[in-house]
């Protein structure tokens, strides 16, 4: 062997090692491989025993293709916080995060995540006065030239656009009133809840368009998860997953059978993998409508819908 062979030979050894070390100090939340989605409940009120604080809210850890993703915070900061670290979950190493709507038990957990990542992006609805900050044109209200200056806004000279804060100040929002997709493959779907009680209610749900079909993470689902299905639908047809609140907690048996029958044959959804708002009636009727392919997604679960449920 010459000496230049030996210098190789060791060098590439010594890079060996240098992989290996740093495979071992792996944290223990590693990204999910390129092409697998892996969903991680955070927040919920139902699970096994753990360290996990079970509270009512939702929050999920959402990772796909290299994308780390937190869809809502929960309702509790400090058990935000509490779960996260017994997971084993870096809040400073987000991609991005995904406020679903503006109710607290979705949004709570916020200020522990701004305390801990105050740059960070987060993608929330946009609403004509919300809680995220908004803007609207000028031109919104009607204006009256006859009267002098000092009774009209802003001296009869307004801003072409008026802008509004947020109970964040400081925090990163890009705010979403369509759907969109904010990076390959990775969507949101935006719709208004026509529902009595959340009438009006804008909420963002996220659909990731992978190999297998659409997988979908649901905060609340006010506008009808079956209206955030169908708009996933158009972006792939084939829906793997739904996995989060399908507000169906209050709902009367009749309603749920038929919200279930839909899901599983019209919409031909694969698997279902329901949480927090959905309401322990409607786990039942879910269960027995689609058997194995009900995944368990209480506290502290992990789905990996596009790896292990094959």
């Amino acid at each position: 062997m010459t000496a230049d062979n030996r210098v190789f030979s060791c060098s590439a050894a010594l890079l060996l090692l240098i992989e290996c070390a740093a495979t071992i100090s792996a944290p223990p939340m590693a990204r999910a491989a390129p092409g697998n989605a892996q969903i991680t409940v955070l927040y919920d009120a139902f699970g096994k025993v753990s360290t996990m604080q079970k509270d009512w809210g939702y929050s999920a850890l959402v990772e796909y293709s290299g994308k780390r993703i937190l869809f809502d915070t929960g309702n509790n900061p400090e058990i935000l916080a509490q779960n996260a670290k017994a997971k084993g979950v870096d809040l400073t190493k987000l991609d991005f995060v995904v406020m679903s709507h503006r109710h607290g038990d979705h949004m709570g957990g916020l200020t522990y995540l701004l305390k801990v990542n105050p740059t960070v992006k987060i993608y929330a609805p946009k609403e004509g006065f919300g809680v995220y900050g908004a803007d609207l044109p000028s031109s919104f209200y009607r204006k009256d030239a006859s009267l002098p200056p000092e009774q009209r806004y802003y001296d009869g000279g307004p801003p072409e656009i008026m802008r509004f804060g947020s109970a964040w100040p400081g925090a990163n929002f890009q705010l979403v009133d369509k759907n969109i997709e904010i990076t390959p493959d990775i969507h949101l779907i935006a719709l208004v809840s026509d529902k009595p009680g959340t009438l009006e209610l804008r909420e963002l749900s996220l659909a990731i368009h992978t190999p297998d079909g659409m997988v979908i993470v649901v905060g609340c689902s006010h506008p009808g998860v079956d209206k955030i299905v169908e708009a996933a639908g158009t972006i792939n047809p084939r829906i793997r997953l739904i996995v989060g609140g399908f507000h169906l907690v209050v709902t009367s048996d009749p309603e749920i059978e038929n919200i279930v029958t839909a899901l599983r044959d019209r919409f031909k959804v694969e698997y279902v993998a329901p949480g927090h708002c959905t309401g322990e009636p409607a786990f039942t009727a879910l269960k027995k409508a689609f058997g194995d392919r009900y995944l368990y997604a209480g506290l502290g679960t992990t789905l990996a819908p596009t790896a292990s449920q094959k």
